[in-house]
C-alpha cells in the first residue's frame, strides 16, 4: 500500500513517507536518504493521511516507523529548507501545525507502534521515536537533542514526553548537555525497550514486529487505552471507555479462541473481533 503523493524536488528527488503492510505490520518509512531522512515539510503533511489509513486497515496490527536505508532512523527536521518555509512568524506557525498534526496522529493511533532505529535519532527524530509505544534500535545507534547547539525552542509537550520517558533528570542533561548518547546508556534511562545487534538486524526486527502482530488486538487496543490514561490522569469519562474496551475482550470471539488455543496447545489466530 503506498497512496502517497508527494511533491518531486526539481532534479527529480523525492523526499517522502512510504506506506506498506507486510505480515500484519504496517511500515511507515521516512525515505531522505540524501540528509539521512530529515523530515520535510511534505514529509509531515503527508503522516496524518498514512496513519489514518492503517487505523481503518485490518490487516495492520501494528506499525512500525523507520528510515529508509541503514544511514539514519530520522536525522530531524530538514534545516535546509528552513530558510524558505520556516523564517517568518506565520511559516513557523504553518510548521509547527504540520508537525504537531503528525505527531499527535502517531500518538493517538489505537494500534501498537514502534519505533525501529538504526544508526542516528536526532532531534525531531527522537521526538517522533518517543511519541512511538515502543522503540528498538541497533547496538550502533546514536541518540542526542541538540537544540541548544542550534538556539532552537522546545515545545512542552515534547519536554513532557521525552520527562514521561526518561525521567526529569536525564531530560534535563539530554537538553542541556546536547551530547550523543550510544544506545547502551538509552537503554539504561530506559530512552529504547531493546537493543539488537547490527548484523541480521531486520530479521530481528521483524522477528519482534511479528511477535506484536500475532498478539489479540483488541486486548493490545485496551492496554494502549489504559497506559494513555495513567499517563495523562484521565477523567471518569476516559477511564469508563477502557472499561467498555476491557469487557469487549471478554465477549470477542479472540478471547474464545485463545482459550481454544490454550487447551489444544497450539497458537491462536486472532481475528480482531
Amino acid at each position: 500500500m503506498n497512496d502517497v503523493s508527494p511533491i518531486a524536488e526539481a532534479d527529480g528527488y523525492t523526499p517522502q513517507v512510504i506506506a506498506r503492510v507486510e505480515n500484519g505490520i504496517g511500515w511507515m518509512i521516512f525515505s531522505n536518504p540524501r540528509r539521512r531522512n530529515a523530515v520535510t515539510f511534505n514529509m509531515w503533511q503527508q503522516i496524518p493521511g498514512i496513519i489514518s489509513q492503517f487505523e481503518r486497515d485490518t490487516d495492520v496490527r501494528v506499525v512500525a516507523l523507520r528510515g529508509e536505508g541503514t544511514s539514519s532512523f530520522i536525522s530531524g527536521a530538514d534545516i535546509s529548507e528552513f530558510a524558505e518555509k520556516r523564517n517568518t512568524p506565520e511559516q513557523v506557525e504553518t510548521y509547527d501545525a504540520a508537525g504537531k498534526a503528525a505527531g499527535e496522529a502517531i500518538a493517538g493511533l489505537s494500534k501498537p507502534t514502534v519505533a525501529v532505529i538504526r544508526t542516528w535519532c536526532v532531534g525531531g527524530g527522537l521526538g517522533t521515536a518517543l511519541g512511538c509505544d515502543l522503540r528498538i534500535a541497533s547496538s550502533d545507534t546514536r541518540f542526542a537533542v541538540p537544540a541548544a547547539k542550534l538556539g532552537l525552542g522546545y515545545r512542552y509537550a515534547g519536554i513532557k514526553t521525552l520527562v514521561d520517558t526518561v525521567g526529569p533528570a536525564n531530560a534535563a542533561e539530554i537538553f542541556y548537555s546536547a551530547r550523543q548518547y550510544d544506545a547502551d546508556e538509552a537503554l539504561r534511562m530506559g530512552m529504547i525497550n531493546r537493543i539488537l545487534p547490527i548484523e541480521r538486524f531486520d530479521d530481528a526486527a521483524d522477528a519482534y514486529l511479528r511477535t506484536i502482530a500475532q498478539n489479540a488486538p483488541l486486548t493490545m487496543k485496551a492496554v494502549k487505552m489504559a497506559i494513555q490514561g495513567v499517563r495523562e490522569q484521565s477523567d471518569p469519562s476516559t477511564l469508563q471507555s477502557i472499561e467498555k474496551a476491557v469487557a469487549a475482550c471478554f465477549q470477542s470471539e479472540d478471547y474464545a479462541e485463545g482459550r481454544a488455543a490454550f487447551s489444544e496447545k497450539r497458537k491462536p489466530e486472532f481475528k480482531g473481533r
